[in-house]
């Protein structure tokens, strides 16, 4: 089993930046995939942007050249810095990841994007 535990989510003006943090605790195995989802109010939950263990990543073209993901293998930990802002980014995003044996996600936070 693994444990997700996001933390990073806030009310912002458009125009700014948040970073998103998410730790992963449990057993971790060496190959496996990060991904950030996200939820707009009254929407499905759609994919934001992900990352493997060899560091390919995918991002959702709504995002491009704003929002980076990134790890850090030594924290079980992965990333999602939030540029240039948006209202439409207004969401709960989720961290979820990927490894033989499962998929994991953790519970959401908030991003809230308003002047």
């Amino acid at each position: 089993q693994v444990q997700l535990v996001e933390s990073g989510g806030a009310l912002v003006q458009p125009g700014g930046s948040l970073r998103l943090s998410c730790v992963a605790s449990g057993i971790i195995l060496s190959f496996n995939t990060w991904g950030w989802y996200r939820q707009p109010p009254g929407k499905e939950r759609e994919l934001v942007a992900h990352i493997t263990s060899a560091g390919n990543k995918v991002q959702a073209d709504s995002v491009k050249g704003r929002f980076t993901i990134s790890r850090d293998n030594g924290k079980n930990t992965v990333y999602l810095q939030m540029n240039s802002l948006k209202p439409e980014d207004t969401a709960v995003y989720y961290c979820a990841y990927g490894q033989r044996g499962g998929v994991f996600w953790g519970k959401g936070t908030l991003v809230t994007v308003s002047s």
